[in-house]
């Protein structure tokens, strides 16, 4: 048997498992490229369909019709529900919007396996495709190229409605121009309705038809979501047929790269996707396009004629501009509010208001122990290991203005650090929360680079896309992470050089609770001080800053690696709390709820993100263990509470109307708190 023929059948199901990653990415691409969508839903709603063919199909064609039928309603009835949750959230950009639609996901997840069950439904396909047939000397099932006939088919249809019909010129017109389209006659929010209505059915046609291949399970949705961000990635959002070579792609690596290269597939993927990406925000330039504005200013021609321009008009246009900068900051223009706090922020009532909450919170925190019994004890530590995880994503997301979803990688290089220290027997604490930080600070080095430079959705993608294949990397390097098993049994931590180890739960809650203050304390005085308030005024004018001479990728480069560091420690301490560390705790679910707790605390409030991690641990373990098996539902109804009743975190509810805003005409984020320029809301 030669190559081609040891190979052939899992090539040939590449082609099949791409074509169905293409129908539910196309419906992704259509919902973020022309409704503005960022779903990440999008999976539960390929779940939605796979359920409901699995569950109507009774092994003859009546069953699958109308199986298909059911399914396709039920999700494209669920995309236009999302039209109507996400209209609220049009002016607040992509991290609200992603925030909503994980929440969704896990509440709609969780009733799915409610009302489904939690083991994999069995698909009954019509007995003229439960069969094989002959393919080039090779036995393959006939279901399988009847797939990829059906999906060639609704690949050609539904290119010919996007580019040949009424309906997809107005689809097209509402991404382009909704006010033209609105004086056409037409509705943009119908349209918008429209779109992910379809992109639902979409999802839920792939979910009926692929539950052979992708079966109906408790993973599936977040599979799928991966699989097609990835492919929607390296497609890009502009041409229908780029996502089918890429969902092509994506395929074989899925499969024939397994085959042939089973220790290299799992990296290939998200490798790609954040290549990808890099190379895509190379090209767009962070100093006109802003941190909130996404990725604007993408067109490579367009950049290298404004850069040429540029080198042509010489050094002058650039000096005077640095010098209008510098006159208007010393007029009180908006670079002096940026890199300025208030009139009185040198007077001690200031300083002591400012100080308040963190001493509240404190005494709250010390006070635990006398509280709580062993297991909320434990709780309470978790949620400090997670509130610096939080914190970390306070400082990029808030202060840098880069939104990040792959935190948890520096927090996963701190913690199996932790734990292989441990193991060898470095039990000493400081020393492991030392080597943590380092660990994790290297790690961010040398994924800086690749972070800093990108804006809006593009680094959120970036940053999911290291965090994937952080985690890629645990479950391969099973030597030092134990893989999917994870690590457990290594000696516990000593608080000091001579110390016994730490067994009892107030010992390692007040050893946490020493941990988490000096790093909280160390992350305030650090945002507060003149380089804070740099960092603050690159996220709000960052073209005003590169006008008078700021390096605004150092300052960028320097807050990712202090973030990383801070996520290390988090790292550490969750190792030493909890004593035992498994692939689940580093993992994107984990990044999301990071990310959930610095919103819920505001994005600018170093205590905020503290609480809202406090808040996630308190609903995630111990509220939800009142109420087995419904984690998920009460985890995704406070991410939906979160992004509605919380636009500006707990920090807005206190900060209220007198908080100063920007000034008039200052172009902000659109998640921006209004907190002033150079202050730590805490």
């Amino acid at each position: 048997m030669n190559l081609l023929d040891a190979h052939l059948v899992p090539a040939v199901d590449g082609v099949a498992y791409g074509l169905l990653l293409f129908v539910v990415a196309a419906g992704l691409s259509l919902a973020f490229g022309t409704a503005g969508v960022l779903n990440l839903s999008h999976g539960m709603l390929y779940a939605i369909g796979a359920y409901t063919g699995a569950e109507l199909s009774d092994g003859t064609w009546g069953g699958l019709a109308v199986g298909l039928a059911a399914g396709t309603a039920a999700a494209a009835a669920a995309g236009a529900g999302l039209s109507a949750a996400t209209v609220p959230l049009a002016r607040r950009g992509h991290l609200a919007q992603a925030l909503l639609t994980f929440g969704l996901a896990l509440i709609g997840g969780n009733l799915l396996i409610e009302f489904f069950g939690a083991d994999e439904l069995p698909v009954r396909v019509p007995e003229a495709l439960d069969s094989s047939v002959t393919l080039l000397g090779h036995r393959y099932p006939a279901y399988r190229l009847c797939f990829i006939l059906m999906a060639v088919l609704l690949a050609a249809f539904g290119t010919w409605v996007l580019t040949r019909t009424r309906v997809g010129a107005a689809v097209r017109a509402s991404a382009d121009d909704p006010q033209m389209l609105a004086t056409t006659g037409h509705s943009p929010r119908a349209v918008h309705t429209g779109v992910l209505a379809a992109a639902g059915a979409l999802a839920g046609a792939a979910g009926v038809l692929g539950a052979p291949i992708i079966g109906p399970g408790a993973g599936t949705a977040d599979t799928v979501l991966m699989l097609s961000l990835v492919v929607v990635v390296l497609g890009g959002l502009r041409s229908l047929w780029m996502t089918f070579f890429a969902a092509i792609a994506v395929g074989e690596v899925q499969t024939l790269g397994v085959s042939l290269a089973p220790d290299w597939a799992p990296y290939l993927l998200f490798a790609a996707m954040a290549a990808v990406l890099i190379l895509r925000s190379q090209f767009t330039e962070p100093a006109s396009a802003g941190h909130g504005g996404g990725d604007a200013g993408s067109d490579p021609v367009e950049w290298l004629r404004r850069r040429l321009s540029a080198s042509f008009k010489g050094r002058g246009r650039g000096t005077a501009e640095a010098d209008a900068v510098v006159r208007s900051s010393r007029r009180g223009g908006p670079l002096s509010r940026l890199l300025r706090g208030g009139p009185d922020d040198s007077t001690l009532a200031s300083r002591g208001r400012q100080a308040a909450p963190l001493l509240i919170l404190l005494a709250v925190l010390i006070a635990l122990p006398a509280l709580l019994d062993a297991y909320s004890l434990s709780l309470a530590g978790s949620a400090l290991a997670l509130g610096l995880l939080a914190v970390s994503v306070t400082i990029l997301t808030g202060y840098a203005g880069l939104p990040t979803l792959g935190q948890t990688a520096p927090f996963a290089v701190g913690a199996y650090a932790t734990a292989n220290l441990a193991d060898a027997g470095w039990t000493v604490g400081p020393v492991q929360i030392v080597v943590a930080a380092i660990a994790a600070a290297l790690f961010s080095v040398v994924t800086g680079p690749a972070v800093i430079r990108a804006r809006g959705t593009t680094v959120l993608m970036i940053t999911l896309a290291i965090g994937e294949l952080a985690s890629a990397a645990i479950n391969q390097m099973k030597s030092v992470t134990g893989g999917a098993d994870g690590l457990v049994g290594f000696p516990p931590t000593q608080a000091l050089w001579g110390g016994e180890g730490m067994i009892e739960e107030d010992q390692v809650y007040n050893y946490a609770l020493v941990v988490a203050v000096v790093a909280v304390v160390a992350t305030i005085a650090v945002l507060r001080s003149p380089a804070g308030k740099l960092l603050t005024g690159s996220r709000n004018a960052e073209a005003r800053m590169r006008a008078s001479g700021h390096p605004v990728g150092r300052y960028l480069f320097m807050a990712h690696i202090g973030a990383g560091a801070l996520a290390g420690i988090g790292g550490s301490l969750m190792v030493t709390v909890q004593q035992y560390l498994s692939p689940a705790d580093v993992g994107f679910e984990i990044a999301a709820f990071a990310l959930l707790a610095a919103v819920i605390g505001g994005s600018t409030s170093v205590i905020g993100g503290l609480l809202g991690a406090g808040l996630i641990v308190f609903t995630r373990d111990w509220v939800a263990s009142s109420w087995p098996g419904h984690g998920p539902l009460l985890l995704g109804a406070l991410f939906v509470a979160a992004v509605y009743l919380l636009p500006r975190g707990l920090a807005g509810l206190r900060l209220g109307t007198g908080a100063r805003g920007p000034a008039k005409g200052a172009e902000l984020p659109p998640d921006h708190d209004s907190v002033p320029a150079g202050k730590v809301a805490p």
